[in-house]
This record gives C-alpha cells, structure tokens and sequence, in this order.
C-alpha cells in the first residue's frame, strides 16, 4: 500500500520543492516497511532508520535552502539510493515467506509484484538525475523529465508498450530505456512465470 502511494503520488503531483521532499519521505517510508517486513536485526534496522532519516532530511533541507538543476539531481539520487535499497529487503521476505511456509502465499505474490514497482520508481528516478545533472532535456522532443514524465516513461518502458510520445534524447538515455525494457521482460517470464507455475502445480496437487 505505501509503494502504491508512492507511485501514484510520484506519477501525479506537481513538481515543486513541497512534492520532491514528500516523495522521499514517502520513498523512505516505503523502504523502512520493507526492511522490517523482511524482519532484519534490529541493529541493522537502526542503521538503516538513521540513514533514512538522514538522507530525507537532507533532501528537504537542500530543496529550501537551494533551487536549481543541481539539487532535483541530487534529490532524485537520494531518491533513488532509497528505492534502491528497498528491493533487497523484499527479495529476502519473500525468500524467508517461501522457506517457512513451502507456498505461494499472497505475501510473497505482493513482494513479486512490489519489487515490479520499484524496478520501474527506480529507473524514474535515474532519469530525472540524468535530466538535471547533465544539463540538457532527457526527451527527444525537449520536455524535462520531471517527476510525473519520468514515472510515465519508465512504467511504459519496463511494461514495453512503447507509446512513442516520449523517447530518450541522448545515446546513454536510449541505453537506459533499453535495459529498463529489458529487466522488465526478463523479470516476467523468468521470477513472476515461475510464481505462477508454482501456483499451478501446487492445485494440481
């Protein structure tokens, strides 16, 4: 529910300082649900809240102290380094789920389908780095890759439905779409084809 939130809020606020400093607060809450819904040690779960805490309250300060190209691409690293650490907690919940219980329970089918999530938040947030760190237009078509453009673009790419209303600009950006579209489908015939051949075989049973 709060990757949901997420990603709809990310996909349809309006870019501004007050937007870019709740989605990381909710980035980072998202991420603190995985790790403890993964149940790691609680020494590790104190590091991992003291560095969320302060990798959010550095992107809020540095949105009101600063404005430019330079802090959105330093936000949206920040945003990034949260998403990407969440994916590692729900690989080991639904690995710890899986070796408990022996089933497909909707537990692990709701960490298949976040870690589908975060793969697509993840590259949305390396695009709008990309966009304001090197300091031309991510599209082809000149539009900035703000926040609710690059989470569109991104679910377009990892889901390979390929609009055509908004294209890489650069040979590096292209690259980027590229993969993204790739994990998207290597991930869905191989890690979710897998879940629901499980499932298959276990009513065959």
């Amino acid at each position: 529910m709060a990757l949901g939130a997420t990603f709809f809020y990310e996909g349809v606020a309006e870019p501004s300082d007050l937007e870019r400093s709740i989605g990381t607060v909710l980035v980072g809450a998202t991420l603190m649900l995985a790790l403890i819904a993964a149940e790691i040690p609680a020494r590790w779960l104190r590091v991992a809240a003291a560095l969320v805490v302060a990798i959010v309250l550095g992107v809020i300060i540095a949105s009101v102290a600063g404005k430019g190209n330079t802090v959105q691409g330093i936000a949206a690293i920040a945003n990034g380094l949260l998403v990407g650490l969440a994916p590692p907690a729900v690989v080991i919940g639904v690995y710890r789920t899986l070796r408990e219980t022996g089933a497909v329970t909707l537990a692990v089918v709701a960490g298949v389908l976040c870690l589908y999530l975060l793969v697509g938040l993840l590259f949305s947030s390396i695009y709008i780095a990309v966009q304001n760190l090197g300091g031309a237009p991510f599209f082809s078509n000149g539009d900035a890759a703000e926040s609710p453009r690059a989470v569109y673009f991104s679910f377009v790419t990892l889901t390979t439905v390929g609009y055509g209303d908004f294209t890489a600009r650069s040979n590096f950006g292209r690259t980027l779409a590229v993969s993204e579209a790739l994990l998207g489908q290597i991930y869905l015939v191989t890690v979710v084809a897998a879940i629901v051949g499980r499932v298959a075989r276990r009513r065959a049973r």
